[in-house]
């Protein structure tokens, strides 16, 4: 039996996208989404799915053992906004996925690990400009927390046990294909379907508020290309810093009226707006770049045309029927 790969949260919104890049590169039967619901029909109705509940890590060891499982992508998570409702609940599933898939490579039940870190393991104290590599780790919401402890045992593991984990601190991710899961970066996904849908969007951040952003084809791109590259070139083993653009809601905001001409903002930031203060307004991840050649394609203005593109198919294919 040939060695498989399973996505752990593939319903997700990087998951979704993330399981048809490598259903592409590795053929469809070779990769199994999993997740604990079935919901997203089409991702379901693709390939091999399995319902898997990320915390129940029998489940997850007699999926691995029954179809020769040898890469696991963990990206279950509950975000950052979504954590700061049930922080329990986020250190439950945040931390203990982690530790099934790392005692399943430890064990050598399987080879190597791909787990997401974020930019919310920064904090206020972190230098908010071209935050580099390595710097100061001061969280202060239960998902950056997570991320934080995480990004140390994954380190712990490779070192202590030659566990191969791979790791990418995430940018905002914007895609048109899944909405967000409760981040505080969701407003640069959902001002782009309240353009096209009611021509206006109250934004729950400040219009001045500059936070690393990636556009979706960028970012499984980046996680691709990292799990792709010899073990020898990854230096890092907490997580790589990654980035492509910053910008402001603003910005996007008048990026989007280049071709929406009518489109209107108003802004009320809620609690996310203190979330948002606390985590740096560009990245640098010269190391990525130099350790394993990353580079990013999109800019803010392709990937608005890119986004209003897609979106305004796809009210066109709803309309129609």
């Amino acid at each position: 039996m040939s060695s498989k790969i399973l996505i752990i949260g593939a319903c997700g919104q990087i998951g979704t996208e993330l399981t048809t890049k490598l259903r592409d590169l590795h053929g469809v039967n070779n990769v199994i989404a999993s997740d604990i619901n079935t919901r997203n029909l089409d991702l379901v109705n693709s390939g091999p799915f399995e319902i898997i509940d990320a915390k129940n890590y029998n489940a997850i060891h007699d999926c691995c053992l029954q179809n020769n499982v040898k890469t696991i992508y963990l990206m279950a998570a509950l975000l950052s906004a979504t954590g700061e409702k049930y922080p329990m609940e986020a250190w439950d599933l945040n931390m203990n996925s982690l530790f099934h898939v790392l005692n399943l490579a430890k064990e050598k039940v399987i080879d190597k690990i791909f787990w997401p870190s974020s930019i919310a393991v920064f904090g206020p104290t972190t230098p908010k400009i071209n935050t580099p590599q390595y710097t100061i780790c001061e969280p202060t919401t239960v998902y950056g927390i997570t991320k934080q402890v995480g990004e140390r045992w994954c380190e712990y593991y490779n070192k202590k046990y030659d566990v191969d984990v791979r790791s990418i601190r995430y940018p905002g991710i914007i895609s048109h294909k899944a909405m967000p899961g409760g981040g505080t970066t969701d407003y640069a996904v959902e001002i782009y379907h309240e353009a096209i849908k009611s021509g206006t969007y109250e934004c729950f951040l400040s219009e001045e508020t500059e936070l690393p952003m990636m556009f979706m084809q960028d970012a499984i791109k980046a996680t691709t290309e990292l799990m792709q590259t010899s073990s020898e070139n990854i230096k890092v083993r907490s997580a790589y810093n990654l980035a492509a653009i910053s910008f402001t809601p603003k910005q996007v905001f008048e990026s989007i009226k280049k071709y929406i001409p009518d489109f209107t903002i108003s802004y009320k930031p809620d609690f996310r707006q203190v979330i948002a203060n606390s985590w740096p307004s560009s990245i640098d991840d010269n190391i990525a770049r130099k350790e394993w050649d990353w580079q990013h394609d999109f800019d803010l203005d392709k990937m608005t045309r890119e986004m209003i593109d897609n979106l305004q198919k796809l009210v066109c294919k709803v309309d129609l029927g």
